[in-house]
C-alpha cells in the first residue's frame, strides 16, 4: 500500500504549501476598466471553488485551488484579488525573522479591502513561501509578493509569471508574450485578454487546468476550462456569497471535454474522485459502508480501491476543516503553526473519515509508518471532535516506535500531545 502513497508524503515530508505550479497572472487598469487575469498551470486536475460568505471576522471571498483545499487563487467581495506561481526561493537562506503562522495571503484577503491595507501586513510579517504571488484591488493598484521583497505596478499592467532562467535568459517567453501583447495595445476587454490568456497557456506534462478574467470593480469572474477559450463560465461573486457556504467542482459548469476528460481519467486521484461523485447521490454515509464491503470483497487484489479510500478519508477532513473554518486550508496538514490550535466541533463527515481510517490501519500490516500516519490523523479527528483522551491515545501510538514514524507524524504528534497533558 506505501507505494501508491508515495506521492502523499512527498508533500508531507516537504510540509510546504506548494500547490502551485508554472503560471501567468497579470493584472491591467485602464480606460476605467480594472482586470486581473490568470493560466493555472498545474498537473492535477479537479479543480475546486468554494465561496465564503463574510464573517464578523472575515470578508466575503471565492477561492479556486486543488482538492487539497489550498487556495490558489482567491478574490474578496471588495475586489481584493489573489494568485500564486511557483519559484524557486531558498528560504534558508534568506533572513526571515517574522513568518506567519499561517496562510498570510489568506488573512489578507480577509481583512483588506485593498493592496494599501494589505501592505500593513506585508511590512508587519514575511512572506515565508517559495512562490510569487500578485496582489491586484480595483482601485488598479498592484503588487508580486516574494520573499525577497516587493515589487510595485509602476505602469497600467504588470506580469507575474515564473519561468526558470538559464545562462540568464528565461527559459520560457510566457511573461514575455504577456508583457508584448500588453505594452502594444492600449485595450482592456475580455476579449484582448482572452487572447494573452490563450497565447500563453500550456499543453503536456503541464496543462493549463483553468483561467479566469477577473472584473475586480464588478466583482464578476469569467473561467475557462482546460484551455478551452470559446466556452466560458461566468460567476456574479456578490449572487453566489448570498448563497452561503459551498464547494463546486470547477468541471460540472462545462459541457463533455475529450480532451479534459482524458486527462482527468488518467490522473491517480480519478478513482477517489468518482467517489466523492457517488457521495454526491447517495450520502457519505452509505457509500463509505459500500466502498469498506467491497474493499473486504477484492481484497487482497484491491491495489487500488484501499489508496483511493485513504484519500477519501483525508479528503472529507479538508472539506469539513475548510466549512468550519471560514474556507481556511487546513494548516494541521501543512505543518503551520496555526494548525494546532483547533477550536473542537463536530461533523459527521469527520465521523465517516475516522471509519475509514479505523478500516484501513487495522489491516496494514506491513507498512508501520503508514499505519501510524493513519493512527496521527485518527487522533487530529478525536481532538478535533472534543474527545481529547481518545486523542492522546491515538497519537501516542502514531509516535511510539520513531524508527517506524513518518517524520512529520512525529513532530506533530509530539506537538499535540505536549497540548493534551
Amino acid at each position: 500500500m506505501y507505494k501508491h502513497f508515495l506521492f502523499i508524503f512527498i508533500s508531507l515530508i516537504s510540509s510546504g504549501m506548494s500547490a502551485v505550479k508554472a503560471c501567468t497572472i497579470f493584472s491591467c487598469s485602464r480606460a476605467g476598466q480594472t482586470f486581473v487575469a490568470a493560466n493555472e498551470d498545474d498537473m492535477t486536475p479537479f479543480t475546486r471553488i468554494w465561496y465564503n460568505p463574510a464573517t464578523k471576522d472575515r470578508y466575503g471571498s471565492v477561492s479556486f485551488g486543488a482538492p487539497d483545499m489550498q487556495s490558489a487563487a482567491a478574490m474578496n467581495e471588495y475586489g481584493l484579488f489573489y494568485d500564486f506561481a511557483a519559484a524557486n526561493y531558498d528560504l534558508s537562506k534568506l533572513n526571515l525573522k517574522k513568518p506567519y503562522p499561517g496562510d498570510l495571503m489568506w488573512e489578507i484577503l480577509g481583512k483588506c479591502k485593498n493592496v494599501k491595507e494589505a501592505m500593513v501586513f506585508l511590512k508587519k510579517y514575511d512572506f515565508a513561501i517559495s512562490a510569487k504571488a500578485l496582489l491586484a484591488d480595483k482601485e488598479g493598484n498592484s503588487i508580486v509578493v516574494t520573499p525577497e521583497g516587493i515589487t510595485e505596478k509602476t505602469g497600467d499592467f504588470q506580469v507575474n509569471s515564473n519561468c526558470n532562467m538559464i545562462n540568464g535568459k528565461l527559459s520560457c517567453r510566457r511573461p514575455d508574450i504577456a508583457n508584448e501583447m500588453l505594452s502594444g495595445s492600449t485595450e482592456n476587454n475580455i476579449d484582448f485578454l482572452k487572447s494573452i490568456l490563450d497565447k500563453t497557456h500550456q499543453e503536456g506534462t503541464l496543462n493549463t487546468l483553468y483561467s479566469t478574467i477577473c472584473d475586480l470593480k464588478k466583482g464578476i469572474i469569467y473561467v475557462y476550462l482546460f484551455h478551452d477559450y470559446n466556452t466560458v463560465y461566468k460567476i456574479d461573486l456578490k449572487s453566489e456569497l448570498k448563497k452561503g457556504y459551498h464547494i463546486e467542482n470547477l468541471a460540472d459548469h462545462f459541457p463533455s471535454s475529450f480532451a479534459y476528460e482524458n486527462f482527468s481519467k488518467n490522473h491517480s486521484l480519478y478513482l477517489k474522485e468518482s467517489i466523492f461523485q457517488e457521495m454526491q447521490n447517495k450520502g457519505v454515509e452509505a457509500t463509505v459502508n459500500h466502498y469498506i464491503a467491497e474493499s473486504e470483497k477484492q481484497d487482497p487484489k484491491n491495489k487500488n480501491l484501499d489508496p483511493a479510500l485513504l484519500e477519501v478519508a483525508l479528503q472529507l477532513i479538508k472539506y469539513s476543516w475548510n466549512e468550519h473554518n471560514n474556507g481556511a486550508m487546513w494548516d494541521y496538514w501543512f505543518s503551520k503553526p496555526d494548525g494546532y490550535n483547533i477550536t473542537p466541533y463536530k461533523d459527521p463527515r469527520l465521523t465517516s473519515a475516522e471509519k475509514l481510517l479505523q478500516y484501513l490501519s487495522a489491516k496494514e500490516e506491513k507498512d508501520l509508518k503508514l499505519r501510524n500516519f493513519m493512527y496521527e490523523i485518527s487522533g487530529f479527528i478525536n481532538f478535533t471532535q472534543g474527545n481529547k483522551s481518545i486523542a492522546r491515545e491515538f497519537y501516542e501510538k502514531a509516535i511510539s516506535n520513531p524508527a517506524e514514524t513518518y517524520p512529520v507524524t512525529l513532530s506533530r504528534g509530539k506537538e499535540m500531545l505536549s497540548r493534551l497533558k
